[in-house]
């Protein structure tokens, strides 16, 4: 791993951003790859209607500016003690705003929402999914930013086009970050919107024409690893390089460490998003996997080192114990779900399908919804509970299945992170159903953790990527229990319940 840098620091801090789906963070770290300081504020969702979510993007933004100033006032430090920044956002999610007024067109739609599913069906229909496939790695889905964006476009047909930019999170915030010097994405980021080319890691001039995106109003793409600017001495009053960007699971991926073909990492978050790292070529899956940029890094020759990987995105993990929580309220705390899963010995004949954004991989079903299965009158709220659970362990078992079908290194180990890898009755069900070992790390922030070591890393702060990695504390290892056949069997009856889900043009 080469760095920008030569500087030997002894001293000195990194600032993480993690601004994700449902909350935004920021954290500060030491020489050591520790984590010294946090802060943590959750964000407002935005209902308009069924199928749509949205993000003020304004609130993003204040929210970044506040987090940064209390998690530097928590670590004691002063803003001039901080060498770098890395950042790393929720992925797809994206807006418009004026680059005159500063402020947006309209709020960000979100990576789950389904309001340009019309569009999609229209694009498959006139024959455009292989060649979309063949450009950028990625199904056509309304989960992806390019139909985002057109709709955007269609909203406001008067506003002259000279004076908008346009970009996914990141673009937003580091145009904020440093006070509107520069317009710019990394490819981790670009290579999600449907607009990239994932060959060339530039954005492609027949899709742009085909989604009628002005390519001017696109941010620069630039390496994932290198220089984006510096900050704005008016946001912390100090000007801190900016030095890392990253999708939220590429980021995963990179602390994990999984930077070479046969490693795996899952995130279990609003969804659950299975990585796995393929080298330096594009490994392209017959399995209805996305093919899509790990990140990038310049050499010192000025050539572009470009990590592909092959990914699973599963829309509703995290997301459906929430709705146990917030929407039937079966709940009071996540952390209820391992207790009450563990008060039943099994299911009671309950499977429950998570499809409350659609299907991701390996269906790509926009239009299928969730479902309970094997209801009757002896089920207990632990039973809902419990298949809650399974269901999101099923979903990751079908993507591993997938990755080992599309590529010929198998994978003998899941590295996890994210919220609902706490929860310990779903990291053994979730063992027992691959059949391979569960790794948890101790930090379970491995999203931000894995900005702050690229950040780290592109400046010079750190200088060996597979030492930070070797450092990194293992919590626990789950391995497959005796239970593994009644596992398999259940999710054999789990798969069949998602196909009674699907819609007609995607079963046939």
């Amino acid at each position: 791993m080469q760095t920008l840098g030569s500087t030997n620091q002894s001293s000195g801090y990194i600032l993480a951003l993690d601004l994700g789906t449902t909350g935004n963070r920021a954290f500060v770290f030491n020489a050591e790859g520790k984590i010294v300081a946090n802060a943590y504020k959750e964000l407002t969702q935005y209902y308009p209607q069924a199928g749509w979510l949205e993000h003020d993007p304004q609130e993003i933004w204040q929210d970044t500016c506040s987090l940064m100033e209390n998690a530097i006032a928590h670590a004691q430090i002063s803003p001039t003690e901080i060498v770098a920044l890395g950042l790393t956002v929720q992925r797809e999610t994206c807006l418009i705003w004026d680059k005159t007024t500063g402020k947006p067109l309209h709020r960000a739609i979100v990576w789950q929402d389904r309001r340009t599913a019309p569009l999609c069906h229209q694009l498959q229909a006139q024959g455009y999914t292989q060649e979309i496939y063949d450009r950028t790695g990625l199904i056509i889905d309304a989960y992806f930013s390019a139909t985002k964006l057109r709709w955007l476009l269609d909203q406001f047909p008067d506003v002259d086009r000279h004076h908008l930019l346009a970009g996914t999170i990141d673009t937003w915030v580091l145009w904020n970050l440093t006070g509107g010097r520069v317009h710019a994405t990394d490819h981790s980021n670009a290579s999600r919107t449907m607009l990239m080319n994932l060959q060339t890691c530039e954005w492609d001039e027949n899709l742009l024409d085909l989604f009628q995106i002005p390519a001017h109003i696109l941010p620069q793409i630039h390496p994932s690893l290198g220089k984006f600017g510096v900050t704005d001495a008016a946001v912390l009053g100090a000007s801190i390089p900016i030095t890392a960007i990253l999708g939220d699971q590429q980021a995963a991926l990179f602390g994990h460490g999984c930077d070479r073909p046969g490693l795996m990492k899952c995130t279990y978050g609003t969804g659950s998003f299975l990585v796995a790292h393929t080298g330096n070529e594009v490994v392209r899956s017959q399995q209805q996997l996305i093919s899509t940029v790990a990140w990038t890094q310049e050499q010192q020759s000025s050539k572009l080192d470009v990590g592909y990987a092959l990914e699973g995105s599963m829309f509703t993990s995290g997301a459906c114990i929430q709705w146990l929580r917030d929407g039937i309220k079966l709940i009071t705390t996540a952390a209820e779900t391992e207790s009450m899963a563990n008060q039943v010995p099994d299911n009671g004949g309950v499977y429950f399908v998570p499809a409350f954004s659609g299907l991701g991989a390996p269906y790509w079903d926009m239009s299928a919804r969730g479902a309970f299965f094997g209801l009757t009158a002896r089920v207990q709220p632990q039973h809902l509970v419990r298949a809650v659970l399974e269901a999101i362990a099923y979903q990751v078992a079908e993507v591993v299945q997938a990755i080992n079908a599309s590529t010929s290194t198998p994978m003998a180990q899941l590295t996890v992170d994210g919220g609902a890898c706490e929860n310990n009755f779903l990291m053994q069900f979730q063992a027992d159903v691959l059949g391979i070992p569960v790794e948890r790390p101790t930090i379970r922030d491995t999203t931000v953790q894995g900005a702050a070591f690229a950040a780290g890393l592109a400046v010079g702060f750190w200088h060996s990527y597979a030492t930070l990695v070797q450092q990194r504390q293992i919590d626990r290892v789950f391995e497959p229990s005796l239970d593994r056949h009644t596992a398999l069997t259940n999710f054999a009856t789990w798969q069949k319940a998602v196909k009674r889900t699907l819609t007609e043009t995607v079963i046939s």
